[in-house]
């Protein structure tokens, strides 16, 4: 694989083409800047509750997934949007820090950046929180996205937060045969035509509560492949997940941890599923792989502390 990839750059090279163009993955979806506070339990109105820990960490679906990638050994850009405010600063560094090419990501003026603060109940297998506001600016529009960086990827990743622009950029990598995974948080406008755009579907159970109506994670799966993904799935927290790839049902539990924080852990799992599909690998082991990535992120505070370094992921892969 890298030697294909060496030659395809080479050739890429003398058609005119910088290097800085090529990334294995091309992400379009939310950054944030997350305040983490650990609390005993979590409290009822009119009561005040004393963190014992805080953290301030890069966050957002997307973001948090490039992250990983980024630090497991592949090439990653972004786009997003940000405003002109210190928590836009904070996030851009923490992006610009993991080696993310954030030439793409969108700075908006006169507006403020997506913030969220999390309270995680360590006691409550590393149940959490989230209040959280989106960009004040403008969504990236179709036309503000790079399309020629976007058709040179391996791999688009979406949230589907910026729906035209993810729609946008769904066809337009479809067309080129570069895989589209979506991390499917919640059921916003948009998300089943996303889901009709896509390789990969994963959804939290969140999202897959909202389409079938309480009928199951397993439901949701029939009712997702329905729409054409090779792959879908619902991740259900420390239950495990359930998916169907290509017709074969699959249900899983998950890695047993002692959570402290289940901030990132579907971030991080679908980084996981990315990761393995660049490795060639069948949909089951993408998908234990992402599950066990992502036990690692719930034993520390935060989406990004606990991400498992790069050496780890062979002593996953023995079984150690």
């Amino acid at each position: 694989m890298k030697a294909e990839k060496q030659l395809f750059s080479g050739w890429e090279q003398h058609q005119g083409y910088n290097m800085a163009d090529f990334h294995d993955i091309f992400g379009l979806g939310q950054c944030s800047l997350d305040y983490i506070g650990k609390v005993a339990t979590y409290p009822p109105p009119d009561v005040k509750c004393e963190c014992s820990e805080m953290t301030i960490q890069g966050g957002g679906p997307v973001a948090t997934a490039l992250v990983a990638l980024t630090r497991w050994g592949l090439s990653c850009c972004f786009t997003g949007v940000i405003g002109d405010d210190l928590f836009g600063d904070m996030i851009q560094e923490s992006l610009d820090v993991e080696g993310i090419d954030t030439s793409r990501l969108l700075v908006r003026k006169a507006a403020e950046s997506q913030f969220a603060f999390i309270t995680a109940e360590p006691e409550k297998q590393g149940r959490r929180t989230i209040f959280w506001r989106r960009p004040t600016g403008d969504p990236p529009a179709p036309k503000e996205v790079d399309y020629e960086s976007l058709r040179r990827a391996r791999v688009f990743h979406t949230d589907g937060l910026f729906m035209e622009a993810s729609l946008a950029a769904a066809e337009a990598a479809r067309a080129a045969n570069v895989p589209v995974v979506v991390d499917a948080g919640s059921l916003r406008e948009g998300m089943l035509d996303l889901a009709r755009l896509s390789d990969y579907f994963l959804a939290s159970e969140h999202f897959a509560t909202a389409l079938v109506d309480n009928n199951g994670p397993v439901k949701a799966c029939f009712r997702l492949s329905e729409l054409g993904p090779r792959v879908v799935g619902v991740t259900l927290g420390p239950r495990g997940y359930v998916a169907m790839a290509e017709g074969k049902m699959i249900e899983k539990p998950a890695y047993a941890v002692n959570a402290v924080d289940t901030t990132g852990c579907g971030d991080v799992f679908h980084a996981g599923f990315i990761y393995g599909l660049l490795q060639g690998w069948q949909a089951d082991r993408c998908l234990d792989f992402g599950a066990w990535a992502a036990s690692r992120v719930a034993l520390k505070l935060g989406g990004r502390a606990g991400i498992p370094p790069h050496n780890e992921i062979q002593r996953w892969s023995r079984g150690i």
